[in-house]
């Protein structure tokens, strides 16, 4: 059949990006989302180059890179300051790309948002899908509003905490990692030019990564619940850096009441079986998010879209396109899961034997340079 009329649940990168590339080949999308606005300061995200490549697929790689700051390294350091060694970081988009890059997820969002503008897209804010029936003219879906529509085709990119994912009759939940993580913005100095991450410290580890030419966003890995002391975030996060030095002084001293942060456990989730129900498919977070130890999260996310837009649109039956799609893509999300999880294990048991993060991270990035 013709996917002519498409109905996107979610408005993150995934959501967005798959209602730009569906657009840009005709097909008439409208995009729901349950908060009732897409913008805010956000937290910082690291953008590898395959990532980037996903975004060049849809015409807006360009416009991406401006608005954050390109690197081709990281700053492995001791908790001290002092530097142990530079690590090439793999052009994994191909040699015309950045290596990586660092942005604030609201600005990455404002380019994807101004697109789905451009692009006409029909945009339900407030708005979210709640059933679904299968019927002869397609996918009968109620909207939260009270109103039934009919499309040929849903794909949910409703996050890790996907509800759609549920509806579907989906088992599987996200998991704890036994990490948690703070994140902040604030401001950098002009030698803070690229990432840095910091081992043998109090914490599992810390790091940041320059945004703009005067913010970096940064982050500590510690245990996974915040503690519940009357303390302000602030107050918190400047305690955790104490153990941190060189650049980390300034990111300390930097922090105020008014500094952005937040908190998040970090979970896990990896949906093995069928992504779909007929012609519903549960696409990004929502099937497979993984802790941000080898920062893939987006890029996962963006190479579902884009690939799940092409296959869709192609001649052929729908439900077996959304079972090439499945078995195309899961072997690639499961090996960076697998890895991200990996990470972890060896963060929270220092002294694994046979552990090598480096290696691990070299090999995996190796992996999603290949073509998608």
């Amino acid at each position: 059949m013709t996917v002519k009329r498409v109905l996107v649940i979610g408005g993150g990168v995934t959501g967005s990006v798959v209602s730009i590339a569906l657009a840009q080949k005709g097909v008439d999308v409208t995009l729901v989302e349950i908060s009732p606005q897409w913008f805010g300061v956000g937290h910082g995200i690291t953008v590898h180059g395959n990532a980037l490549r996903a975004f060049e697929q849809i015409g807006l790689a360009d416009k991406i890179i401006a608005g954050g700051v390109p690197f081709y390294d990281i700053d492995v350091r001791h908790a001290d300051g002092h530097t142990l060694v530079k690590v090439p970081t793999p052009r994994t988009g191909g040699p015309d790309l950045p290596a990586t890059l660092g942005t604030l997820r609201a600005d990455l969002q404002t380019v994807l948002v101004d697109e789905i503008r451009a692009l006409g897209i029909d945009v339900r804010l407030g708005v979210t899908a709640t059933a679904f029936a299968e019927t002869d003219a397609g996918v009968e879906a109620s909207l939260s509003t009270g109103e039934t529509e009919t499309f040929d085709l849903v794909i949910a990119a409703d996050g890790i905490r996907s509800a759609t994912r549920e509806v579907l009759g989906m088992s599987e939940r996200p998991g704890p990692s036994g990490m948690g993580i703070w994140r902040f913005v604030t401001s950098r100095t002009p030698d803070m030019d690229g990432a840095a991450v910091f081992y043998h410290g109090p914490w599992y580890k810390a790091g940041y990564a320059p945004i703009s030419a005067t913010e970096c966003y940064a982050y500590i890995l510690t245990d996974p619940v915040r503690p519940d002391d009357g303390r302000t975030n602030a107050e918190i996060v400047r305690e955790l850096a104490e153990g941190y030095h060189g650049p980390w002084d300034h990111l300390r001293e930097s922090i105020t009441e008014d500094t952005y942060m937040n908190f998040q456990p970090i979970e896990w989730l990896l949906v093995e079986g069928s992504w779909h129900r007929g012609r519903v498919i549960a696409i990004g977070d929502a099937v497979h998010a993984c802790p941000p130890l080898i920062a893939q999260g987006a890029a996962m996310c963006a190479e579902d879209a884009v690939l799940l837009a092409d296959y869709v649109t192609r001649d052929g039956e729908l439900e077996q396109l959304l079972t090439e799609f499945e078995g195309r893509r899961l072997p690639r999300v499961k090996m960076v899961v697998d890895a991200s999880m990996k990470m972890v294990d060896w963060e929270l048991h220092p002294g694994t034997p046979g552990a090598d993060p480096a290696k691990l991270m070299e090999s995996s990035l190796a992996k999603v340079a290949e073509p998608v």
